[in-house]
């Protein structure tokens, strides 16, 4: 059998091989993507992000367990930023994620982001397709934490949970970042710590402004995950937004929007690939560089010039 037969007869080892072929981008990654395709589409992808530190993974270990707990199918993506030194990546999320169920109705994958800005790793979305196609009823992933770059979790997951913790700092500064923009749930974690009123108050007051637009309640759940505190009133949350946007239509038009944005993504790509593989028979870079520098052109004139010599325009 080949790996995508195994793959598809349920093989996790197929399964964790197809995930490396596309993580890896090795020849013909594409067309496995293709045989997937078609067969995804029917998990839902929460995404959890925010600060390092908020407790994102312990969050994600105890959503995964209950879920497990009805019986559902679970994948599990946990992305760890790479070293700007080494190129390497802790991973760490493989030592955070403990006493996982061992029946295979939790599969977790950790990825390095190798580079990849926005909090996800370049390949997140491909692996989440291979996760569907699997037959995972919910794929959860976790993004490394970066900030108000972290944005391109809206452009996988149909939930995005935003983990705050009470250091946090100022709710109404942090809402004004675009990776509050994003959120569809708020979990303000270790709120056993001082000054979580505070801010869950505050952050309610802020958010009257965004309810009064939304039919959404915008809700903020206060939870301990190292205790699993309130991890049924987080995933209550969860399940009640998925609902909420199968019934208003933003479901389905968030995931269309979503395979846009991915057409247009690989089309960027394979063009970009175009224009430098034609350049390098058609221009000296170097020599273009020196005369902008020198004062004797500008970069706009010189990318037209460029696009009419590779014949790209």
């Amino acid at each position: 059998m080949t790996v995508l037969e195994k793959f598809f007869c349920g093989d996790q080892a197929a399964l964790a091989r197809i995930i490396s072929i596309i993580e890896n981008r090795d020849d013909g990654y594409q067309d496995v993507l293709s045989r997937l395709y078609p067969c995804s589409g029917q998990a839902i992808k929460i995404g959890f992000t925010g600060p390092p530190g908020a407790g994102k993974s312990s969050l994600v270990n105890n959503i995964s367990k209950s879920l497990a707990a009805q019986e559902k199918k679970v994948g599990v993506i946990a992305v760890d930023p790479t070293s700007p030194f080494t190129g390497g990546a802790l991973l760490g999320d493989r030592i955070r994620l403990v006493d996982m169920p061992t029946d295979g109705s939790v599969y977790m994958r950790s990825m390095a982001t190798r580079g990849s800005t926005g909090g996800l790793a370049a390949a997140t979305g491909n692996v989440a397709v291979a996760l569907d196609a699997f037959g995972f009823n919910y794929v959860l992933i976790e993004t490394v934490g970066v900030g108000q770059v972290e944005l391109d979790i809206i452009d996988t997951c149909d939930t995005v949970v935003v983990v705050l913790v009470p250091e946090s700092g100022d709710a109404i500064q942090a809402l004004k970042a675009g990776l509050m923009e994003i959120a569809d749930i708020f979990a303000l974690n270790k709120a056993d710590r001082p000054g979580a009123e505070y801010i869950s108050a505050e952050l309610n007051t802020v958010l009257e402004i965004k309810r009064d637009k939304s039919d959404w309640e915008l809700p903020i759940v206060s939870t301990e995950a190292i205790n699993n505190k309130n991890t049924d009133r987080l995933l209550e949350k969860i399940q009640r937004h998925i609902d909420y946007i199968k019934q208003t239509g933003n479901f389905e038009r968030h995931r269309r929007e979503q395979i846009r944005k991915k057409i247009e993504s690989i089309l960027f790509n394979q063009v970009n690939i175009l224009v430098r593989a034609k350049l390098k028979d058609v221009a000296n870079i170097d020599e273009m560089v020196a005369r902008i520098f020198a004062g004797q052109s500008d970069p706009y004139t010189v990318s037209r010039e460029l696009l009419r010599l590779s014949s790209i325009s």
